[in-house]
């Protein structure tokens, strides 16, 4: 090894240039590559005399890492990172982004009213999708030739015994186990669930929707306890000065029977296209329940009294946010279930 040539290295790196990245790789495999100058160097060391080899050892490490801090002077002259230092990060910036999921806009309203009713003292009931025909029709005072028992309404599991099996039309079925299992009142419970109809999909209707459906059992319930009941709740779910009306109806499990409408909270009952200019927002039905619902499940209609109602959480969401269309809550299109992502702390 002869000294010319290290300083010949060190002249060479010296007046070094690169203008491109490829040019700057070039010159870092020719200094510093398995068979560069440097190495070669390194490999004549091998031969250098004992007495020299202190000398020149710290000599070649003063080269080699001259000729690295050129490299890496290039490198960040051309755009590369600087291979000594790293990839260069600004750790003060957010890391990674993580697009975060969002509750589906009907367990939204699910959890609001479940909230709601909660705060009144109510529990939450809860039973099978699939159910057999005493719990969904017989036990809830369903005349047999009632036309929800019709294969038009109803999907049946099976038939040709007598309690067929059937996918429950409505979570009144709950409220009757509950009455089952709970034969000494008071009872105060809410059934939330998902219930299936034979119908023809379109923008107002869906053979798959979810209802919440409400059951007080006591002695001394009353018609007026029934409308209190509703009035909070519409004042909870829709605003302080909302307003309700009760127009009479028919339910086979509940006598008297109602049918509840909002004062319509977007025109605040000036009439508006959302309430076709009435003023008001049919939300969902309600009613005594009947004394033969109650014998039905073991309760003695002579000694309690109660009501029971029920609506659908899509028709609130509807209401609540403005979705002209049923079907967009099955459909799984991303845009409209972003659109919910603020709606509730995830």
């Amino acid at each position: 090894m002869k000294r010319e040539d290290i300083e010949r290295v060190y002249a060479e790196l010296k007046e070094l240039q690169c203008k491109t990245q490829k040019e700057v790789e070039e010159a870092r495999v020719r200094f510093l590559g398995k068979k560069g100058e440097i190495t070669a160097l390194f490999e004549e060391f091998r031969t250098v005399d004992k007495d020299m080899k202190r000398e020149f050892g710290r000599t070649l490490n003063e080269l080699k890492n001259t000729a690295q801090e050129a490299i890496d002077r290039l490198r960040e002259a051309v755009g590369f990172e600087s291979a000594s230092e790293g990839p260069k990060q600004d750790l003060t910036m957010p890391g990674d982004p993580m697009e975060l999921g969002s509750r589906h806009p009907v367990s939204i309203v699910r959890q609001e009213i479940v909230d709601i009713f909660r705060k009144f003292g109510y529990d939450v009931a809860e039973g099978p999708e699939i159910e057999d025909d005493y719990h969904v029709f017989e036990a809830l005072n369903f005349p047999p030739n009632h036309p929800a028992r019709d294969m038009q309404d109803t999907f049946f599991v099976s038939v040709g015994h007598p309690n067929p099996l059937l996918l429950r039309t409505h979570t009144s079925s709950v409220q009757v186990r509950t009455m089952e299992r709970m034969k000494n009142p008071p009872i105060r419970v809410i059934c939330p669930g998902r219930v299936f109809r034979n119908e023809a999909i379109s923008a107002r209707a869906h053979c798959i929707f979810h209802q919440v459906e409400g059951l007080y059992i006591d002695e001394n319930v009353s018609f007026a306890d029934l409308k209190q009941a509703i009035l909070l709740f519409a004042r909870e779910m829709f605003g302080p000065e909302t307003e309700i009306r009760m127009r009479p109806s028919y339910f086979p499990f509940t006598e008297p029977s109602a049918e509840v409408d909002v004062s319509c909270n977007i025109c605040h009952g000036k009439g508006c296209n959302i309430c076709k200019g009435s003023g008001w927002l049919e939300i969902l039905g309600c009613g005594m329940v009947d004394p033969n619902v109650l014998k039905a499940s073991g309760i003695d209609p002579e000694k309690y009294s109660g009501f029971a109602f029920g609506m659908g959480l899509e028709r609130i969401a509807m209401l609540k946010w403005r979705v002209n269309d049923l079907r967009h809550y099955f459909e799984n299109d991303m845009r409209f279930l972003q659109e919910f992502s603020t709606a509730v702390e995830v």
